[in-house]
């Protein structure tokens, strides 16, 4: 494993011990409101310290990206950290367990190391850039599916700007129309996990943040599948506008939203 994907991995299970053991006593967390449906808990605050902590204890020249902290250390730093401590926070505070740890390493623009993990099934999703994505130590790939009459999609609904739910409706209407099924679980790193080792087939989402989706778009990638914009190109990162799946998934996925994108 590459030195600094370890001490990702080693921030994520830090994380995590403070997550779960503040899981067993949820109705006593504090909890502030930063818009609407959107929530930040002392747990995710600490969480973040943890990664952050572990990060700079070995790396202290590097930037940090984090949700609930903002940037730090960005202006001359080769490395920018991109940290999620707690993404599907809501679905954390109903007890509800579809919620994952997000770290990512950028270099010179482009993200080179990944990780993932969900606490609750003890599943660490991995990446590096050219060696391949990995669960649990096993190799993934995504998903051998071509007709989209087979496949499922996983999504996110818009909760904190609803400004574009008709569009986002549309592209749902069509999209459940061509399909097996859509998925929406709360957790946008974890859907694109999802997307890597096969479990769905495809992932669209829109107005989401560079800490929801840069680990997750490089473990698919490093899983053989194809992570754009709206459009198929390449601002998905800047745009917050997604959607991932295997190359042939993608193209007909991207097709079917393609009425609905202006």
């Amino acid at each position: 494993m590459h030195p600094m994907l370890n001490v990702a991995v080693k921030a994520a299970r830090r994380a995590a011990s403070v997550i779960q053991r503040a899981s067993h006593n949820v109705d006593t967390i504090r909890v502030e409101k930063k818009q609407h449906n959107d929530f930040v808990s002392e747990v995710d605050r600490a969480a973040e310290e943890a990664i952050i902590s572990t990060i700079l204890d070995a790396y202290p020249k590097h930037g940090i990206l984090a949700e609930e902290s903002g940037a730090q250390g960005l202006g001359n730093a080769e490395f920018e950290w991109i940290i999620d401590p707690l993404d599907g926070t809501t679905n954390f505070l109903h007890g509800h367990p579809q919620y994952s740890i997000s770290i990512g390493l950028l270099h010179k623009g482009q993200i080179q190391q990944a990780v993932v993990y969900d606490p609750n099934r003890n599943d660490l999703f991995t990446a590096s850039r050219g060696v391949g994505a990995f669960l649990n130590d096993r190799r993934i790939r995504v998903s051998k599916r071509i007709a989209m009459n087979e496949c499922v999609i996983a999504t996110g609904f818009p909760v904190t700007d609803q400004s574009y739910i008709d569009q986002y409706l549309g592209m749902l209407k069509d999209v459940l129309a061509k399909t097996a099924g859509v998925r929406r679980e709360g957790s946008a790193a974890l859907d694109l996990c999802n997307v890597a080792c096969g479990r769905v087939d495809g992932f669209w989402e829109l107005n989401l943040k560079p800490w929801d989706i840069a680990a997750g778009s490089l473990i698919v990638q490093e899983a053989g599948g194809i992570v754009t914009d709206l459009k198929g190109e390449d601002g998905w990162l800047e745009s917050g506008d997604i959607v991932a799946g295997s190359p042939k998934v993608l193209a007909q996925l991207l097709h079917t939203l393609a009425p609905h994108v202006g």
